[in-house]
């Protein structure tokens, strides 16, 4: 099974993970919360606004810096940096990421206002995909628009995501999407400070 880039899990996936056993951006999906993904609600939330992605810059660090200290978004997440507030050792491996043309890197606007980040990338020769939505633009669908729109033009087939056991809202964000799950691992999650499971999930 696919493991992150170096250093990392939690961009995102929350789909947020760049952060575990040494390997880098993955799932981590950290972006809908416990919400319903794709109920009338979040219909009516998403009607009026324009959810775009655009490739990262280097300026966009601080505000993905700033997402993912977010405590609540970490917890989900799980899979996160030892130090989320390391600011330093953030902008050194994510510089390092957004010049590795091996890891796809887009960032997510929503009315054009940066709400996240999303990537692909590559471990072992399987990809998996990652990303990070800030915690107010949770609960409206957007994470599940972005991860679509995403998988359009990222064509990388098979292509993985992982996901704490506990954080519903993202599993429905990749089922949404099309993926299926299809294993199990368990894993060190230095936001919660114990070894949890996480769930496997596969877009083919």
């Amino acid at each position: 099974m696919p493991r992150l880039p170096p250093g990392s899990r939690g961009f995102l996936l929350v789909l947020g993970g760049i952060f575990r056993r040494s390997a880098g951006p993955v799932v981590r999906v950290h972006g809908e919360g416990n919400t319903t993904i794709g109920n009338n609600n979040n219909t009516h939330k998403m009607r009026n606004k324009q959810v775009t992605l655009r490739q990262s810059e280097e300026s966009d660090l601080e505000f993905f810096f700033q997402f993912q200290l977010d405590e609540q978004a970490n917890y989900l997440a799980a899979f996160t940096a030892q130090d989320p507030t390391d600011k330093e050792a953030y902008f050194k491996k994510y510089t390092k990421h957004l010049n590795d043309p091996k890891i796809n890197n887009q960032t997510i606007l929503v009315d054009e206002t940066i709400a996240g980040s999303i990537a692909r990338f590559e471990i072992a020769g399987d990809a998996e995909i990652t990303y990070w939505l800030d915690r107010k633009f949770w609960g409206q669908g957007i994470g599940t628009t972005a991860l679509k729109r995403f998988l359009a033009t990222e064509e990388t087939r098979p292509i993985f995501g992982r996901v704490a056991f506990d954080n519903r809202g993202s599993q429905k964000v990749l089922e949404n999407c099309g993926f299926v799950k299809v294993g199990t691992d368990k894993g060190f999650a230095n936001a919660r400070q114990a070894e949890i499971e996480e769930f496997i999930y596969k877009l083919i």
